[in-house]
């Protein structure tokens, strides 16, 4: 393989290995505020039931604020657990793709260290 090629072929692959990390990033952000937003949810949830003296969901009195809070929270513990699923996927995905940077940087190696001693004979040979 040419070596403007092969140079160019590991740009796109270092491209594609940032891009992959920045999406595992990006999902273990959105997993890190959707926990932080469930227990601000559970502590309002805690500071409703205290303030109206009620605990038991299925009281004919407990807080409309709570019940609302609570669904809040349960959507987004079911939005953390399909974002945990596509890390996942994402985190095999960014192995996948720094697995094949490196044998494609291995590759350029081993053909530059070949090239080597020719590049050099040829220099000789030609003075």
């Amino acid at each position: 393989m040419a070596t403007k090629s092969r140079d160019g072929l590991i740009r796109l692959k270092r491209f594609q290995v940032r891009e992959k990390r920045r999406q595992v990033a990006q999902i273990e952000a959105m997993i890190a505020e959707f926990e932080r937003m469930a227990k601000d949810l559970d502590d309002q949830v805690l500071a409703e039931q205290e303030r109206s003296g009620i605990r038991d969901k299925s009281h004919f009195a407990y807080p409309t604020f709570a019940k609302a809070a609570i669904q809040r929270r349960d959507n987004l513990l079911a939005s953390i657990d399909e974002l945990k699923g596509q890390l996942t996927g994402a985190v095999e995905d960014c192995n996948e793709a720094e697995q094949e940077l490196e044998k494609i940087e291995a590759l350029a190696v081993r053909d530059h260290d070949r090239a080597g001693p020719e590049t050099e004979l040829r220099s000789v040979v030609a003075r």
